[in-house]
């Protein structure tokens, strides 16, 4: 089983940066590391990614030292089982709005005592049972990560219940989801999106937990890492290369 250097580096209060990836392609992921990431978030929910893409991509992750996160579509037992079984890093959910949505989270991520957690070795986590498996549900249930996403109002005003749910490593804030929520969808830099953000990071920092966000360039990176983010989400990888594209094609024809 793998070590979680992503873990250790939030545990350390270190920052964490890492895009999404939703194209099927390894060398994408591949590159993501190479170029010196901590983390990427295999993105199921948005992304076209099928599980078996999914488990590629964290092959490739790992082999470069990337630590691959797997965003589920939903908060479903089977979803976060299976993003767990092939061997991630850690499983985000989206959507939570309350605390008993976060300890359904946290039952379906977590072996038994924690969670009830479907129990296979035959998996790419459980190293499909060529190595021992003595201690591994322990093991899995230390080293893999849980990240929840909160992205409307409800969730924000539930957000201490949801904070006391115990074995949730990261709080993740969707500013997008949020601006939606608010009823200004995209208007992420709207002072109603921004003040519930901030509030909700100091919320979580104090309750000794990191708090997550997505920024879609490194100014807004950095003023959220100013805040107190400590797990960042920046850009797509369908969007950095699109960007990369473009501003190669228009420094030649305006050069």
């Amino acid at each position: 089983m793998r070590e979680n250097q992503l873990k250790r580096k939030l545990a350390a209060g270190q920052t964490v940066i890492g895009p999404f990836v939703n194209c099927a392609d390894a060398s994408f992921i591949e590159i993501v590391g190479l170029a010196g990431f901590d983390f990427a978030i295999v993105d199921m929910e948005h992304g076209p990614l099928s599980v078996e893409t999914a488990s590629d991509l964290c092959r490739a992750a790992q082999l470069v030292g990337l630590d691959p996160i797997v965003r589920v579509r939903k908060n479903d037992a089977p979803q976060i089982q299976r993003a767990l079984d092939i061997g991630s890093a850690g499983v985000q959910v989206p959507q939570i709005e309350t605390r008993e949505q976060a300890e359904a989270v946290v039952r379906a991520a977590k072996y038994a005592p924690l969670g009830m957690r479907g129990v296979s070795f035959f998996t790419r986590a459980g190293d499909y049972t060529v190595l021992s498996t003595e201690g591994l549900t322990d093991r899995l249930n230390r080293e893999q990560i849980v990240i929840i996403h909160i992205e409307g109002v409800r969730g924000l005003q539930n957000l201490e219940e949801i904070i006391a749910v115990p074995h949730i490593d990261v709080i993740f804030l969707g500013p997008y989801d949020l601006s939606q929520s608010f009823g200004i969808p995209g208007q992420v830099n709207d002072p109603r999106v921004v003040k519930g953000m901030e509030e909700a990071i100091t919320k979580i920092r104090a309750a000794g937990k990191a708090a997550g966000t997505f920024a879609a360039d490194p100014a807004t990176a950095r003023k959220w890492i100013q805040a107190g983010v400590q797990y960042m989400s920046l850009g797509v990888d369908v969007g950095i290369f699109a960007k990369a594209c473009r501003d190669l094609l228009q420094a030649v024809r305006q050069g």
